[in-house]
């Protein structure tokens, strides 16, 4: 499809300059997917077929959650590790980079964003300025995508602000005869920005449709339940630590004085995230969303509740358009999808076991593996059981272990009765790995499990290869994917989750945590929907679980149940993505990155030389790396775009 050229003399319309972020841009370069053999904004809007092409320009700008080449929530934290020294051509270096502490301001990691999604706003503003004009688009169809377009705007600027803080809001494109002051736009406070987004979702929501009608053609595309979602996360921000009331932030100002962030903590912030997560809640039920169960009827083999629950769990990621699913990125592709899954998977077929599909090259850290629950549901700390118990003792597996465990396997005793959701999301050493063409589980042994050590099957292989932390990242391979040749690997794709409703459940949790505590009016909201994410995953309830296994009933005050949803959140949601921004919403990550990246000692056979704890990477974090640079070469162009504090 060729490329829309914008013709400067003959518009009548208004564009943004792009003082934002560069000097100049070819005019070739103002739209991605366009009429063909059309020059002008008039024409675009002339007729419907031309116009949902440009609707589909507005789509086309959004970010590739999951994709390891530019979201740096997968490789850029502390949740997933890779090799430590990347080349070029080696997948998500400059996420990775980050994470390694190499973030500058000169060419700023992951810059692309603020390039894009400015020019996408640009072109949310043109869409929204026209689309009333297209004669034979009915006015249902007129609201339908004025509406898809809001909600990207608002997604947009949301996006941006997470990354950067305070950005300069675009309301409406400048005219393209605006002079050189009004080109060089400010920062708007921060609080402005939030209160935007939430008015771009406000006049959005009700024009979207409550489910896809066709979703044939139409999945991925944006609805209400999508949008209350995201209006429920974006008010959690709003009065997160990182944005209400952050001192760290009260001296960054626009050279005109104005203070970007506020300096006063505002409760009134939590009360409308709760309002927003209730509603959004609603709109979800209403259309029959619920926690993803697995169905075993789909299978010839009657199985048994282990493998259903850790089923459920998996699937709940990685089972494409599943009832928990509010919103899935079409826009990451398939190519993308796989490419994780190879990169994450074990090869497991002994028959096949050269297979260069499967590159165990993403690795979660060991203290991603410290963090899951015991069998009791509380942290390994807290357990009363596990309080003398050596975590690093070697232990022996036995018949009643053999769904989670190879029986005979030895392997550590961190690797024992743990919860189910640290089987369904980690392949380990002697771990059972469920599915890959191998379903019935009334035979164990018959069932893949994981040999990483250095003379098993998925031990080390050459220095790119392999299990460097000990750790595989399984949640998000699909339990039906199969190597089906020597070289090949059949992979199910799926849309990368942006929200699940669990997630939903959390924040509307963590919310009312935050407003009144646990025993205010809302305590069966909070400690009803936590429990039950905990129920599908096996464990009983946050109070049973304290009262009968942990030192204290931490539950009771409103800094314990803190601690509480924030490990839920960080458990549930696990290598999806989530940890990244929430550990910088809550202002935490110093407390995060202080236990440094580590592993098993992988070029060792023996277990009792496997089993050392080896250090791979200390990462380094400041104030300064709670958001991003914006690029020097920008606050050059453009000297009321003040730089973001410690840059």
């Amino acid at each position: 499809m060729k490329k829309y050229i914008v013709d400067k003399c003959k518009t009548k319309f208004y564009l943004l300059f792009t003082m934002l972020f560069v000097t100049s841009i070819s005019c070739s370069d103002y739209l991605d997917i366009v009429p063909d053999n059309i020059a002008t904004i008039e024409m675009a809007f002339s007729m419907r077929s031309e116009a949902k092409k440009y609707l589909y320009t507005c789509y086309s700008y959004l970010p590739q959650d999951g994709n390891l080449a530019s979201d740096p929530a997968i490789l850029g934290g502390d949740e997933m590790w890779s090799l430590i020294d990347p080349s070029p051509a080696q997948f998500g270096q400059d996420m990775f980079r980050l994470a390694q502490g190499f973030q500058n301001s000169n060419t700023p990691l992951g810059n692309s964003v603020w390039v894009n999604l400015y020019q996408a706003l640009r072109h949310c503003n043109i869409f929204l300025e026209n689309v009333d004009k297209v004669p034979d688009l009915p006015d249902w169809e007129k609201t339908l995508w004025r509406s898809e377009v809001l909600f990207l705007k608002a997604y947009y600027h949301f996006y941006l602000v997470r990354m950067y803080g305070p950005i300069p809001l675009i309301r409406e494109n400048l005219p393209i005869d605006a002079g050189v002051d009004e080109v060089k736009v400010y920062r708007d406070p921060i609080d402005d920005c939030f209160n935007y987004i939430e008015e771009l979702l406000d006049e959005a929501i009700p024009g979207l449709p409550l489910i896809i009608e066709n979703p044939t053609s139409d999945l991925g595309r944006i609805t209400q339940p999508i949008a209350a979602a995201l209006k429920a996360k974006v008010l959690v921000y709003a009065a997160s630590p990182l944005f209400n009331g952050n001192s760290d932030q009260t001296t960054l100002r626009n050279p005109d004085g104005t203070l970007l962030f506020p300096a006063q903590f505002e409760i009134s912030k939590w009360e409308k995230a709760v309002s927003a997560c209730q509603e959004a809640i609603d709109i979800c039920h209403s259309v029959g969303m619920k926690l993803y169960t697995y169905n075993p009827s789909f299978q010839q083999y009657q199985l048994t509740d282990t493998i259903v629950t850790q089923l459920s769990l998996r699937n709940a990621f990685c089972e494409k358009w599943n009832s928990e699913i509010i919103w899935g990125n079409t826009k990451t592709g398939r190519g993308n999808i796989q490419q994780n899954q190879r990169l994450a998977s074990a090869n497991l077929d002994v028959q096949y076991i050269d297979n260069y599909q499967m590159r165990a090259q993403l690795q979660p850290p060991l203290k991603i593996a410290r963090m899951f629950y015991t069998e009791n549901g509380v942290p390994i700390e807290e357990d009363t059981e596990w309080a003398n118990r050596d975590i690093l003792k070697l232990k022996v597996a036995e018949k009643a272990d053999n769904l989670y465990i190879r029986e005979g396997y030895t392997t550590v005793q961190l690797h024992f009765n743990r919860e189910p959701r640290f089987y369904a999301n980690l392949g380990f050493d002697g771990g059972v790995w469920y599915g890959q063409g191998r379903y019935d589980d009334s035979q164990p042994e018959e069932l893949f499990y994981v040999a990483c050590r250095r003379s098993g099957a998925q031990g080390k292989k050459g220095r790119e290869f392999g299990p460097f932390t000990g750790y595989y990242w399984k949640k998000c391979v699909h339990f039906q994917n199969v190597q089906s040749s020597e070289n090949g690997y059949d992979i199910e794709y799926y849309p990368w989750p942006i929200i699940r409703l669990a997630d939903l459940y959390l924040l509307y949790a963590e919310a009312i945590n935050e407003l009144e505590g646990p025993n205010g009016s809302n305590q069966n909201y909070l400690f009803g929907y936590i429990d039950l994410i905990r129920e599908r995953a096996g464990l009983e309830g946050v109070k049973y679980s304290w009262d009968n296994f942990a030192h204290t009933k931490k539950y009771q005050t409103q800094e314990g149940m803190r601690e509480i949803i924030h490990r839920e959140r960080l458990i549930e949601l696990a290598l999806e993505g989530q940890r990244f921004w929430d550990i910088r919403r809550w202002k935490a990550v110093p407390d995060y990155y202080q236990t440094p990246i580590e592993g098993w000692n992988i070029t060792e056979s023996n277990p009792d030389l496997f089993y050392n704890v080896v250090p791979i990477f200390e990462q380094k974090f400041s104030v300064k790396d709670y958001f991003w640079p914006i690029r020097e070469a920008y606050i050059e162009n453009n000297r009321n775009l003040v730089q973001n504090i410690g840059w």
